[in-house]
């Protein structure tokens, strides 16, 4: 019995390396199929109706041109991952290669511009930009020698440095923090109230400023203040109650009586984090409030879908960003908020990927 079970794991296990040998098929076939503009071509306003990948090329192609059978491909594997739902047709005649048509699954209408001009496409793009897609062969150096990022060995400087100097790569930056921003503030400004009551607010790292835009629409009064680097607050649009500050978050941060920031301490080392915090507690008065949203890791690895999107997300900050920059554990942030002087500490698991972080002064 023995023997059997261990044949039928070890036919498991080839298969699964098989799978994950070839995983990088499913990142790039997103890649390509937001680059075709499929999702929107799928979508039209809501119709979302079954389409042949003959009929999907019509869209893309109004000129002609293109190969459907490769498209049909990308779109099948996609299927698998819950991009797409395949509708098949074997009443034809020649039963043996069936129709088969595609329609945007949950995940795939992440993908589709809103009304806003927005959504996850930007996002996947940016992931997959030739200069970060050079860095990935180099994962193995944050081990051998974390002094610097893989992004660093593979291009010779930073990456907020290297974006800073190509406009387009700024741009696209932009607009996907902009994609993945405006649904999670949506969740935050519902089931978080810790803005209630502020004067004025700065948000740190506040790239164009769509999140202080969302919080004023629902906290008309607040005073806002959109800071970040000089060269980013130069290109940011004019907000109403919105100030744009330029400056550095090392050296110091505009007081306040709550400071806000998305997705910053993730992307820096601990020591880094704390210098920022530090520069945090000493814009606040007593009683004041940090509120950062970061990722938070469980304590327990699984294979949920939720660890995964965290844990893969703590690789990309690796080797995009800084070799030590990480995702971390509660108690690992609730340590350096102490480290930083803040006595006081609460979590609020209010999104799946982003958790609300206050730190009380």
């Amino acid at each position: 019995m023995g023997d059997v079970q261990t044949a039928e794991s070890s036919n498991k296990a080839r298969l699964a390396i098989m799978e994950l040998a070839n995983m990088i098929s499913v990142p790039m076939s997103l890649n390509a199929i937001v680059r075709l503009n499929v999702p929107d071509a799928i979508w039209q306003e809501g119709a979302n109706t079954p389409l042949s990948a003959v009929q999907i090329l019509s869209r893309v192609l109004p000129s002609g041109g293109g190969d459907p059978e490769n498209l049909q491909r990308i779109l099948r594997m996609l299927t698998t991952y819950g991009v797409f739902d395949e509708h098949l047709n074997c009443s034809g005649d020649d039963s043996h290669s069936p129709e088969r048509k595609y329609s945007l699954a949950d995940i795939g209408k992440t993908l589709v511009t809103d009304a806003e001009g927005l959504s996850y496409a930007p996002y996947v793009l940016q992931h997959h930009q030739d200069a970060l897609m050079r860095a990935w062969p180099l994962v193995h150096e944050a081990v051998l020698n974390p002094t610097s990022e893989p992004f660093v060995k593979a291009n010779g400087e930073g990456a907020y440095s290297y974006y800073g100097k190509k406009p387009e790569m700024n741009g696209l930056m932009q607009k996907a923090m902009s994609g993945v921003s405006v649904p999670f503030m949506r969740a935050i400004l519902d089931g978080y109230d810790g803005l209630k009551g502020v004067k004025r607010l700065v948000d740190v790292g506040g790239s164009a400023g769509d999140c202080l835009r969302m919080i004023l629409q629902k906290y008309p009064h607040v005073e806002g203040i959109n800071f970040d680097l000089p060269e980013v607050v130069a290109k940011a649009p004019s907000i109403p109650g919105v100030t744009h500050v330029g400056g550095d978050m090392f050296e110091s941060i505009p007081a306040a009586d709550a400071i806000f920031m998305k997705w910053v301490l993730t992307t820096w080392t601990d020591d880094e984090c704390k210098a920022i915090m530090e520069n945090c507690y000493k814009a606040l008065p007593v009683g004041g409030k940090l509120i950062a949203c970061e990722p938070v890791l469980p304590k327990e690895s699984d294979d949920s879908h939720r660890t995964r999107a965290l844990l893969e997300g703590d690789i990309f900050v690796m080797t995009i960003y800084r070799a030590k920059g990480k995702h971390r554990t509660q108690d690992e942030f609730k340590q350096l908020g102490l480290s930083a002087g803040f006595p006081y500490f609460r979590a609020f698991y209010i999104d799946y990927f982003y958790t609300v972080l206050e730190f009380q002064k």
